[in-house]
Formats: structure tokens, C-alpha cells, sequence
């Protein structure tokens, strides 16, 4: 996440210990003391906050803000005054401020906004990224997340590995998103207009390779735990590709193949047939640095699916996250992801629950969400969740909520 914080202040003294609050956060300062100073810093592209005290000679805070607006609206500026002022604070929020702080402010609850502000701007950042890459077709960089050297370096292979062509054999942990890699190759590829397959390797006998490259056609297909595939299979999927397959295969394992091989469980040839390009994908604890950019994609694409609104990931639950192993990869951290956006914190343990806990659990976030959507309007909540008045607030009574709670 992004650490700067442009810092606008007329008083050297002021910004002087705003600056050290900043710096013992590890944020990373820049400091302005006017309009003037601080203008040809603000861009669309600056990966910040602006932090701006309202009153200031020549042109204000407000001015100020009205200049970011004009750049981008979506770059958070936290005002800041000397003066307990109702109508001012009003006046900040209606104009676009992300929040208005009044001075001195205690530096917990300075750095706490601050911080609720880079996360905003990271976000904001990290979905232009992925708009840029959508509308540009890279398909690597809009479907394989993290910016770590390992990360990088597994779009790059996958890239070359897609214009290349021929067999591909995918290696990685348990749940380490080998279909989805497959299906960036695949992508990438001539083979992109045509059909992408997926099959189980253990299904596959050698009636269903023939189908399954049939539906294939022109196009790629992918074998989930090749290793898995029966004998019958695997010499009709050799036979096949021997003579034109019709598709390109692109086979996946998180087993030690080499060893089927030697033990005879697994035919040699089909094995350097398919073994003729390899990628094999990190696991997560090889790239720890990746595990927050993952998992704030994960909670939006859960919150986007539960129509919920997207919660606030505290430094206390990155770092959580990030002193785990993961066993499990992705898919595991999809799963923390879920449970984070239902209510369920991390280290709470699922399967413990039974399934009534965790439908209760899930009906008290959507309840939660819904009226965080409609700001308590119980006349607009009963329409959004298709319910009876009386049902609403039996639900309400059941789970201890009420709607006024939520009122703005």
C-alpha cells in the first residue's frame, strides 16, 4: 500500500510535529506550506493523500481542495482547523473532503484516518491498474495478481509460454490457481477465439479424450492433476497427440510426476510430450508480499458477490495474514477472504461451525450490509431483501440489530 502523504501547513511549528507523527508511522512525508507550494505536486497519478490545514494565506484548504477535485476526485484530502466549527466540517464533506479533522488532533486518531485514506487511494490505484490491463487485453495482468519479483516473473514466463506454443506442463502447491494460469495461456494464444476445456485427469478414459479434444478444437485443453489419469487414457491421449490432437493440451500437476513415471504409473513418453514447456507457479509463502494485494481483491470480489459493503482490513489483519504459511494458497486465502466479509474473523476456524452457525453468520452480514446500503430505511431494506416487515424484524430481534442503528 501506498505510504505518501502530501502535507500542506503555514505553521513550521505545526508541521514540523506532523511531519515526525508521520515519519514514526513509517509514512513517508511531503511537506508544502501553501496552495502555490503544494499545486504542482497533485496529479491524477500521485499515489498519496493530501493532508491540508483550511486556513492558510492566500488560498485556503478549501481551495485547495477544490484543485484535487478538479485533477482527480478520487484523491482523499483530509482537511484540518484550528477551530470547533459545525458548519465548516459540514460544509468540508459536501464539498468532496474525505474527512476534517480539528487541531491539535490526538495522533492515534490522526494516523487512523490517514491511514483509512491511503487504503481508499491504494484501491482506487490498484482498480485503474486493472482497467488499463483489461482494456489493453493483457489478460497476465489482469487475471495474475501481486507485484512481487515472483509475481512478475510468472507473467513474463506465462507470456512467453502463451506465443510459443505446444504443450504445457503446470506445476505449483495445492490451490496454487493452476486453471487459472492455464487459462491465461490460452488467452494469450492464436488459440484465444477457440474453445477453452477443462477436464479432471481421473475422468479421463480414452473415450473421454477423444471427446474432450473434439470439444477442444483449435482451441486448448486443460487437464486438472494429469498424474490421475488412467492408463487407457493416457495412451490415447499420447496416440492423439502423436498424430494432431486438434487442440493444444495444457496439463497440471501438484504431485511429483517424475515419480509416477519411474514407478510405471505414468507413461514416460506422454510425460516429455507434455513436458515439452513447464511453468510452475509460486506458492503464496514464496511471496509474502503479495498475500494483502491478494487478499483486498479476494474480500471485494466476495463483497461484489454478497452485495456487501467492503470492510475495513486493519494492519492488525494484514499482518495476521501474512505471518501465516498457507498451505493451502489461494484458494485458502479466497476462502479467509469469504469468511472475513460474513463476519467470521480471521482465525476463526469454519470448520467448527456447523452449517447453522455459518448460514446465521452469513444471514446477520446481508441483514448488516443491507441496511448499511439504505442507511436504516426499513421501507427500502424490505424491498432490497425481498422480505415481509414482520420477518425483517423478527431476523432483527434474532440477531440482536437495530435498524435505527444505522441511520446517518
Amino acid at each position: 500500500m501506498t505510504k505518501t502523504v502530501l502535507l500542506v501547513e503555514d505553521e513550521p511549528e505545526i508541521r514540523a510535529a506532523l511531519e515526525q507523527t508521520l515519519m514514526l508511522a513509517d509514512l513517508t512525508p511531503r511537506l508544502a506550506g501553501s496552495f502555490v507550494a503544494a499545486k504542482d505536486q497533485i496529479r491524477r497519478d500521485f499515489d498519496g493523500v493530501v493532508v491540508t490545514d483550511v486556513r492558510m494565506p492566500g488560498r485556503d484548504g478549501f481551495f485547495l481542495l477544490d484543485h484535487v477535485r478538479q485533477i482527480d476526485p478520487e484523491l482523499p484530502v483530509i482537511l484540518l482547523t484550528g477551530e470547533a466549527d459545525v458548519p465548516m466540517a459540514v460544509r468540508a464533506m459536501a464539498a468532496g473532503a474525505f474527512d476534517f479533522l480539528e487541531k491539535p488532533c490526538a495522533p492515534k486518531d490522526f494516523l487512523s484516518v490517514i491511514e483509512r485514506a491511503l487504503a481508499a487511494r491504494a484501491q482506487v490505484l490498484d482498480n485503474r491498474r486493472r482497467k488499463i490491463a483489461l482494456d489493453s487485453g493483457d489478460a497476465a495482468e489482469r487475471m495474475i495478481f501481486g507485484q512481487s519479483a515472483k509475481s512478475t516473473a510468472l507473467r513474463d514466463k506465462v507470456r512467453s509460454v502463451a506465443r510459443v506454443g505446444g504443450e504445457v506442463l503446470l506445476t505449483g502447491d495445492q490451490g496454487s490457481g493452476t486453471s487459472k494460469i492455464a487459462e491465461v495461456i490460452h488467452l494469450l494464444s492464436a488459440a484465444a477465439p477457440h474453445p477453452f476445456v477443462k477436464r479432471a485427469g481421473a475422468s479421463l478414459g480414452s473415450a473421454a479424450v477423444a471427446e474432450a479434444l473434439d470439444a477442444a478444437a483449435n482451441g486448448t485443453l486443460y487437464i486438472d492433476e494429469v498424474s490421475a489419469m488412467p492408463a487407457e487414457g493416457q495412451f490415447a491421449l499420447l496416440e492423439r497427440l502423436e498424430t494432431g490432437g486438434g487442440a493444444r493440451v495444457i496439463a497440471a500437476t501438484t504431485r511429483p510426476i517424475e515419480d509416477a513415471v519411474q514407478n510405471g504409473a505414468f507413461h514416460g513418453d506422454l510425460f516429455y510430450r507434455l513436458d515439452l514447456l513447464r511453468v510452475r507457479i509460486p506458492a503464496l509463502r514464496e511471496r509474502p508480499e503479495d498475500i494483502p494485494v491478494l487478499f483486498r481483491d479476494y474480500v471485494a470480489q466476495a463483497c461484489e458477490q454478497a452485495n456487501l459493503p467492503m470492510p475495513d482490513i486493519t494492519p492488525d489483519v494484514t499482518a495476521r495474514l501474512m505471518a501465516q504459511d498457507w498451505p493451502g494458497n489461494a484458494r485458502a486465502l479466497m476462502n479467509t477472504a469469504m469468511r472475513f466479509v460474513m463476519g467470521l474473523h480471521q482465525g476463526d476456524d469454519p470448520a467448527g461451525l456447523g452449517l447453522a452457525e455459518q448460514m446465521a453468520q452469513m444471514e446477520r452480514a446481508l441483514l448488516v450490509g443491507a441496511m448499511q446500503r439504505h442507511n436504516g430505511r426499513v421501507t427500502d431494506i424490505v424491498v432490497d431483501l425481498k422480505l415481509p416487515r414482520k420477518t425483517f424484524y423478527d431476523k432483527l430481534a434474532k440477531h440482536g440489530l437495530r435498524a435505527e442503528d444505522y441511520r446517518a
